[in-house]
């Protein structure tokens, strides 16, 4: 079961001394969305220990107006990544099912590291997502960035077409592969 704080002081406070990333979520009482991740995503138990044991769980209700002002929500769900200095890493708005949940918060993570500079940690965080969630709809996101994460910290250009090819075989029709394309030209 997930313990969620309900005071970003707290949780910034917790993250830093735990060394966790902060999941924070704006829900509303009527918000149907809300409800469902209530009663179908978080009490999943691949979700609800990995959001124990890996992130700091922070819940605000959107009519708590001024956290929700601050970070601009208009819908609920709203699931934000932060560090644990505050900053948004990532936002995904609506439901998400338990079976995209964890891979969804891999992502997040991940980019926390690839956004601070940590490039080998946001390569072994994006390559967790990519061995156990392959098929989810965080996957070509997650291989575009581990490239770009790879070629950062190397700056072989090498790894920025194998992620082109990568995207091109696995998620051809993706976004992230058609934003890749310009590697192929390497």
């Amino acid at each position: 079961m997930i313990t969620w704080e309900t005071e970003m002081g707290k949780a910034l406070a917790r993250g830093k001394a735990e060394q966790k990333c902060i999941l924070l979520d704006f829900s509303s009482p009527e918000c149907i969305g809300c409800k469902q991740m209530d009663a179908v995503t978080f009490p999943a138990l691949e979700v609800s220990n990995f959001i124990t044991d890996r992130m700091i769980a922070l819940r605000a209700e959107v009519g708590a107006r001024t956290l929700a002002s601050d970070f601009r929500v208009v819908w609920t769900p709203t699931l934000i990544i932060l560090d644990y200095y505050g900053k948004e890493h990532q936002r995904t708005v609506g439901f998400i099912p338990p079976d995209e949940m964890v891979a969804s918060l891999l992502l997040g993570i991940g980019k926390v590291g690839f956004e601070n500079d940590q490039f080998n940690e946001a390569v072994i965080q994006l390559n967790t997502l990519l061995n156990g969630y392959p098929k989810s709809a965080s996957a070509p996101e997650a291989v575009y960035l581990r490239g770009v994460a790879r070629y950062k910290s190397s700056h072989a250009v090498g790894a920025l077409k194998e992620t082109y090819q990568q995207l091109l075989a696995e998620y051809p029709e993706s976004a992230w592969t058609r934003r890749a394309e310009p590697y192929s030209l390497l």
